[in-house]
């Protein structure tokens, strides 16, 4: 099968949607399936056996390093070439809504993912006003689609409520042989508690942007004493959070990738995620594979990805009490993290790539049947479609 794959984010930025993106290309390549790439920035001429297309962009003012991508007639004239049985668009808000555009001008089957609720980091970033008509034209683009993907099920109902059709679950996926309790080293934890390795260790990892909401561990850390918290990760936030973090036991480390990711997850003693705007959160099944309980929000995706309880502790959003109770107990029972640790590794090992990309390849197939069934239909306008789409409110439908 051959997929043209439009999407604002990609190498050299790392986050939750390009990993999975990536291990997404690695494991269609070694299914026999060829990839071609459109995104803005600067990404590599190839990913793997995937070629990668450039679009032109532009910055956004909020998020310098993430660009929004243009529509060029190079990015046409490689679509055209590469005649793709199926186009799949991510987060069809800018440079993704020209892909779902661009499959209703060339007449072919599309998929649409839902991977970042824009309307809530819109509310996150002080652009509330905004987030109607937002919600207005993800709904009017997603509807363009065939199948809509999301991540985890709180995604699936949020979609839903916006009034998006033809919803179903893309499975999470970890890489559980590069994240592992093994991959533990104290060289690593040394670094990552400033030298204190015999101190307890609390861990982020993710963007360094205002609405991952790291403040939230401000008073917590203040309140733990003997505890050290290290921050793994880039972004336009960073200044403000050392700001904003100076005088506490916290060690800003930068961005880590690979086995050091690796290692960092598996030395520390509790992974926090105090985000209330994931739509999955792929860094808590990172830390759950390392067999490393998590402490985080009860909103958005995160639910989904840890079993509140078994595998972490979970808190009402915005309460510093409830989440510096669950560290406390959790830093202080071994045995409890032990059990929860070993509960994340389990339930990481039953959701590998090979399987959620299995299951992308069987949405695609869906999307080519559901195309060539509606094909018959009566002509439509699409610029008509999404402005329609952007003004009323489809009754909703979900389907697995």
């Amino acid at each position: 099968m051959r997929i043209a794959l439009f999407t604002d984010v990609f190498l050299p930025n790392v986050d939750g949607v390009v990993t999975r993106l990536l291990r997404t290309l690695d494991e269609l390549g070694d299914l026999g399936h060829e990839v071609l790439v459109l995104t803005p920035g600067r990404p590599p001429e190839a990913y793997g056996p995937h070629r990668v297309a450039r679009a032109r962009s532009v910055a956004f003012p909020w998020y310098p390093d993430i660009r929004g991508g243009l529509p060029t007639p190079a990015a046409e004239r490689a679509v055209t070439a590469f005649r793709p049985d199926v186009v799949h668009a991510v987060n069809p808000v800018w440079f993704g809504a020209w892909g779902t555009l661009s499959a209703r001008w060339r007449d072919l089957p599309l998929l649409a993912s839902f991977h970042t609720d824009v309307p809530q980091y819109m509310s996150a970033l002080g652009l509330g006003p905004l987030r109607g008509g937002v919600e207005r034209w993800i709904r009017a683009t997603h509807n363009l689609a065939q199948v809509n993907l999301c991540t985890s099920g709180p995604m699936l109902e949020r979609a839903a409520g916006m009034g998006v059709r033809d919803l179903a679950l893309w499975p999470k996926g970890v890489d559980t042989r590069l994240f592992s309790p093994a991959k533990a080293s104290p060289a690593v934890r040394r670094r990552l508690t400033g030298g204190h390795p015999e101190e307890r260790l609390v861990l982020s990892v993710g963007r360094l942007s205002k609405e991952k909401n790291l403040e939230a561990l401000l008073e917590p850390i203040r309140r733990l004493p003997g505890t050290r918290l290290a921050v793994v990760g880039a972004g336009p936030h960073r200044a403000e959070l050392e700001r904003r973090f100076a005088g506490t036991p916290t060690t800003f480390v930068g961005p880590l990738a690979g086995e050091e990711l690796a290692a960092a997850y598996a030395s520390a003693d509790v992974f926090a995620f105090p985000s209330t705007t994931e739509t999955l959160g792929l860094v808590a099944l990172e830390s759950l594979a390392s067999g490393v309980p998590v402490v985080g929000a009860r909103a958005g995706g995160i639910p989904f990805a840890v079993a509140d309880g078994r595998t972490g502790l979970l808190a009402a959003p915005g309460s510093a009490d409830e989440l510096t109770a669950h560290l406390v107990r959790l830093l202080g029972d071994d045995a409890l993290r032990a059990r929860m640790g070993a509960a994340g590794r389990a339930d990481a090992e039953g959701h590998g790539w090979r399987a959620a990309t299995e299951a992308l390849v069987g949405f695609y197939d869906q999307a080519v049947g559901r195309h060539r069934t509606r094909r018959g239909r009566p002509g439509r306008d699409v610029a008509g479609d999404v402005s329609r789409g952007a003004r009323t409110r489809p009754r909703s439908r979900t389907r697995s």
